[in-house]
Parts: structure tokens; C-alpha cells; sequence
């Protein structure tokens, strides 16, 4: 599995290896546990930024916390590598919600991940109220599992 992060956010340093294997762990617990191809993009940005990526790709006039963008190239049979797409994330609404919900700013990171990294393999809690609560549900049991792995190094 291959992890590409980009930082285009100044408000604050961040750890590209911690979240690399934040990632990895996500995906090993996700449905791409068995590909050892997958690709994912990670874009850290600021809140203007994201509140010009809402806009442009869905037509939304605020930032949010985080984006997904399904993959959008053709593989063909028997390729090794499966690009799964990418995620964008707003640093300044991460901090935020992390004071908000009394986390660390790597949880909030973590959860932040799991939740585009599900919309990138198709769960979509914006479709009916039972995609919601399955997602939600999902949500939490690779946050659970992540943090589990996290304490046992």
C-alpha cells in the first residue's frame, strides 16, 4: 500500500509518518486489507482552500472538515495497483473539532481519514438515514481498532 501526503496548510507542522501508519491501519482494517497495490492521496489544506474545493466540486459555499474524490482513472484487468483516490483535509477545522469534542488532533485526524477513506470504498451516510448509521457504525469500529493497535506498540 502506498500513502502520498501533501501539506499546503501553515498553521501547523504535522507528523507525515504517524499518519501514513494511521492510514495503513485504516486500510488493513478496511475492505483493502488484501491489496497490496492500493494508492491513496492525502491533501492537508487551510480553510479557504477547502472552501474552494467545497464549492468547485460540490457546488457548497463553506469549508468543511474533509473531502473524498473517488479515483477517476480506468484500471485494467490484472494491474497490481488499485488507486483508490483521495482525501483532503482542513487542518484548521481538525483542531477545531478536536477541542470541540475534547480529542487529541491525531484522533481527530484518524477519524477524519476513516470517514473519507469509507466514502472512497462507497459508504455514503448522505444517501438515507440506515447508510448513516452504517457508516456511523463502521466508523467506529476502525477507530476502536486503530486505537487498540495503537496502544499495543
Amino acid at each position: 500500500m502506498n500513502i502520498l501526503i501533501k501539506n499546503q496548510q501553515r498553521q501547523r507542522p504535522l507528523d507525515k509518518s504517524k499518519i501514513t501508519r494511521t492510514a495503513l491501519h485504516i486500510l488493513s482494517l478496511s475492505d483493502r486489507s488484501g491489496h497490496a497495490g492500493t494508492e491513496l492521496s492525502i491533501l492537508f489544506v487551510g480553510d479557504k482552500k477547502m472552501t474552494q474545493l467545497n464549492t468547485a466540486y460540490r457546488g457548497i459555499r463553506k469549508s468543511t472538515d474533509v473531502l473524498s474524490f473517488e479515483a477517476q482513472i480506468p484500471l485494467q484487468k490484472g494491474m497490481d495497483s488499485n488507486i483508490l483516490g483521495d482525501i483532503v483535509i482542513n487542518i484548521p477545522r481538525a483542531e477545531l473539532q478536536a477541542g470541540t469534542f475534547g480529542t487529541g488532533f491525531y484522533d481527530e485526524i484518524c477519524r477524519l481519514l476513516i470517514h473519507g477513506i469509507l466514502h472512497l470504498l462507497g459508504y455514503d451516510h448522505e444517501k438515507s438515514e440506515y447508510a448513516a448509521r452504517k457508516m456511523r457504525k463502521k466508523e467506529q469500529e476502525i477507530m476502536d481498532a486503530v486505537k487498540k493497535m495503537d496502544r499495543k506498540r
